[in-house]
């Protein structure tokens, strides 16, 4: 089931048990899924293209949180915990920290790197690796303590 589907299936839902707040976010990214298919000129967005626009989805979402959370604004970040909540679930399983620091380690060694001036090699070869598994910035701190 692609994951247009899935959305479509739990958007009925979500319409049936008058789940509102779920509706509202399973719709913002049902959007923004066809906007970057329109953008892009093609009927159907490819598994990698979807997976950078649900990531899309969820930095904004945490970005905002930090923000609100800084701005002592908790009504507003209780709402984008449950929407990321909801973000999350289309999501591929992510990665634990072991198996995060393995991958880190095992591409640190293919590409040779020895101090912290090779960390942006490291990091675009591990990125196509994890993509939508790890947040960048878990990567990037790992890499980081891998390197010093």
């Amino acid at each position: 089931m692609s994951l247009l589907e899935r959305l479509n299936n739990d958007m009925k839902q979500a319409m049936k048990s008058k789940e509102k707040d779920k509706l509202s976010v399973i719709r913002m990214v049902k959007s923004s899924l066809q906007n970057e298919a329109i953008k892009l000129g093609v009927k159907e967005l490819s598994e990698d293209v979807e997976l950078t626009v649900l990531s899309r989805e969820v930095k904004q979402r945490k970005d905002s949180l930090h923000e609100f959370d800084k701005a002592g604004r908790e009504d507003l970040v209780e709402k984008l915990r449950a929407e990321l909540a909801v973000v999350e679930l289309y999501l591929p399983k992510q990665l634990s920290e072991e198996e995060l620091s393995d991958i880190v380690a095992q591409t640190i060694s293919e590409v040779g790197a020895k101090s912290k001036a090779d960390m942006g090699k490291v990091m675009s070869a591990i990125m196509p690796k994890v993509k939508g598994k790890a947040d960048g910035s878990l990567v990037n701190k790992f890499v980081q303590q891998h390197l010093s």
